[in-house]
Order: C-alpha cells, then structure tokens, then sequence
C-alpha cells in the first residue's frame, strides 16, 4: 500500500466544505446538489483519498467552461421496476445523482432483498467508496461500479492505453467493527494518485506508469504526461505486469465496465472519444447494487459473522510489530480521525489553484483567507 504523498498547511475540514460549496454553487448548482456534492468531496479529503476531493475542482472547471458540465442538472427516472431503476443525470456532476442512486437502491434492498439502481449521462462522481459506504451505515451490503471517459490503462500485453481506471466498491456492515470497505481502481494506481505525486513533487513507485515502451517511469511529472497528455504509455492494470498477474486487473476493469457502462447505456471512451469534442456530455455511467443481508439470514447473523471474521483478521500476528494487520476501510477511518483533528493538508501548488479558480468564478475565496 503506497504511503500518501501530500503535504502542505493543514486546512480544517469545514473550510474546505464551505470552499467547494462556494465554489459549485457560484458555478450555478442547486443548494441542495452543491452542500451533497461538497459533502462527498470532504469526506473522500478526510479519508486521505486526495485525489478525488478538492483538487478535482480544476478539472470539474474545464468541465463548465466548456459547456460539456450542466451544473443545473436534475436527476430524472427513466426506468422503475421494482427491485431496479435508471436514473438519467442530466449531464450533471455525478455526485447529487450518485448519493440518490445509492439511497435509492438501500431502499429497494428494503423492500425487495434487492435494490439495483443504474445511472447514465453522468459525469465524475468522486470516490466510489463513498457511495458503498451509505449502503452500510444504513444495515446493507453495497457495490459501486462506474465507467470512466479517461483513457488511461494500458491492456496486459498492449503498448497504448484502452480503459479507464474503472474504479469498484464494496461495503458490509458489521457490529462489534466499523464496516469493510473496498474502494480500489482496477489500475494499479487511480490516475488522480499520479497526479497528486505531479503536486508533490514526490516520486512515482516503480510499476505504476509505463512509457510507449512498456518501460516503467518514476519521475512524477513525465509520470503525469504519459497519463494525462500522451497518446502513448499510461497506468498499468492491477498487479503491473503479465507475469505478476495483470490479467485479472484487465478482467475487473472490464467488468466494471459492463455494469457501469454497457448496461446502463453510457459511453466506452475508446469509441466516444472517436468523434466527441471537448464541449460535449461524457456520459459516464455508474450501477449501485444494495443487499439485504435479513433476505438471507436471520436479522444480526450476518453482521455477527463478519465480525468474527474482522476480529480474526485484527488478530493475524503482523510481519512488523509496528504495523498491524488492518481490515479493508481501517486506514481511510484512521486518516480521518487524524484528519478531523488536525486538519487537512493543502499543497501551497493547489491552494493557489482555488484561489485562480475563486476569482475566475467570483466565488468567495475561504480556505485560508487571513493569508
């Protein structure tokens, strides 16, 4: 697990919401839409997933002054039988529709044992995770898929980049223990974490980025030109390279692809991007799935089990005494305490980016505005 790489004054949590709120809606989006979407993009901060909070707000603006991003969007039905939905967002933010999908197949999984809810002509939605998340917290399993407009992961056995990073989330409730949350890109790294090490300065770990060649690159901001400007090269698939496994990072991508993407309709870039141009929709696509674990077991059995199962994982004796075994979702709860407490850490690279963004927009600049 790489270590993160962000440094910076810490900035305390409440100042970042309150920034990306000012920010979304002095780009025209609804109150409620905005305080969902800001609310998404803190926690994902707080949890140490720095690529997907506030510095998504650069590329959420090419978005709006592009046309592409309609800020006004509202979230529709297209389809309700039942146990599913489609709900149409409007070339919106994928954020407000993603948070009511997710609710929205909770409460199906209430009703039915089962909730599938699919999403089409969205746009980025933050971290996965997030969404997996308001499954557990309330009593259900979850799982997050979605499509994705990059290009960035090179096949096993390509030399040019086909998928995106394709994230996957999964989350169960327990009782004794916090939920288990997987929240993973089927790269061996989120294209976001490349560009947090281009802010940073810091290098890349060897594996992560692969140049035309197939050779690995670690230096940060030929790292980031080959994810974000080059035709050529890009991330790896999860496991790196053939031999070490990359075939099943390509499988789960694909997959993820399938539910987030084929079957509810939205866009696979490689074919999208043959004729799409900067100002129009992405249509990315997103599929939630929630299950009652009552439609199985009988009420608590489930949570019980798994806790038995997360307390055997606590107890595996740790290859370094300092470092104890962790459960799937234990780091990002330990970086938002930390978090909370002590704020979170703005480079002085992106703290300057809000501020061009907040005069650009005429929005109030807030993070750190006595200095």
């Amino acid at each position: 697990m790489a270590k993160n790489v962000t440094s910076g004054r810490p900035v305390p949590a409440e100042s970042i919401r309150a920034q990306i709120h000012a920010i979304l809606t002095a780009w025209g989006m609804p109150d409620d839409h905005a305080r969902t979407t800001a609310d998404v993009m803190v926690e994902t901060d707080l949890m140490g997933v720095d690529s997907h909070g506030l510095s998504m707000l650069m590329t959420y603006e090419q978005g709006v002054k592009a046309g592409r991003l309609q800020m006004q969007a509202q979230p529709r039905v297209v389809r309700d039988t039942g146990p599913t939905a489609l709900l149409d967002a409007g070339n919106g933010l994928g954020h407000p529709v993603s948070a009511l999908a997710m609710n929205m197949a909770v409460d199906k999984a209430l009703a039915h044992g089962i909730g599938v809810v699919g999403v089409v002509n969205s746009h980025h939605f933050g971290a996965a995770g997030a969404y997996a998340r308001i499954a557990s917290a309330r009593g259900v399993i979850g799982m997050v898929t979605s499509s994705a407009q990059g290009i960035t992961m090179v096949p096993t056995r390509a030399a040019m980049p086909v998928l995106g990073t394709n994230p996957l989330a999964f989350a169960a409730p327990a009782k004794r223990n916090p939920p288990f949350v997987l929240d993973m890109a089927t790269t061996t790294v989120a294209a976001g974490k490349v560009k947090v090490h281009h802010l940073n300065d810091a290098p890349l770990p060897p594996g992560w980025v692969v140049d035309g060649a197939g050779q690995t690159i670690t230096d940060p901001h030929e790292g980031n030109a080959y994810v974000f400007e080059r035709k050529e090269g890009g991330i790896t698939p999860l496991g790196g390279i053939e031999n070490q496994g990359s075939a099943k990072g390509y499988g789960l991508a694909m997959l993820v692809h399938i539910l987030g993407g084929t079957l509810v309709g939205a866009a696979f870039s490689p074919i999208h991007k043959r004729t799409w141009t900067p100002d129009q929709p992405q249509n990315i696509g997103h599929f939630f799935l929630a299950l009652d674990p009552k439609a199985f077991r009988e009420e608590s059995a489930f949570e019980g089990d798994l806790d038995d199962i997360l307390d055997v994982l606590h107890a595996t004796p740790p290859a370094d005494p300092a470092e104890p075994v962790l459960v799937p979702g234990e780091p990002e709860d330990i970086m938002r305490a930390k978090r909370l407490a002590e704020g979170v850490p703005v480079p002085d690279t992106l703290d300057e980016l809000i501020r061009g963004i907040c005069e650009r927009s005429g929005a109030p600049y807030l993070l750190r505005p006595n200095n």
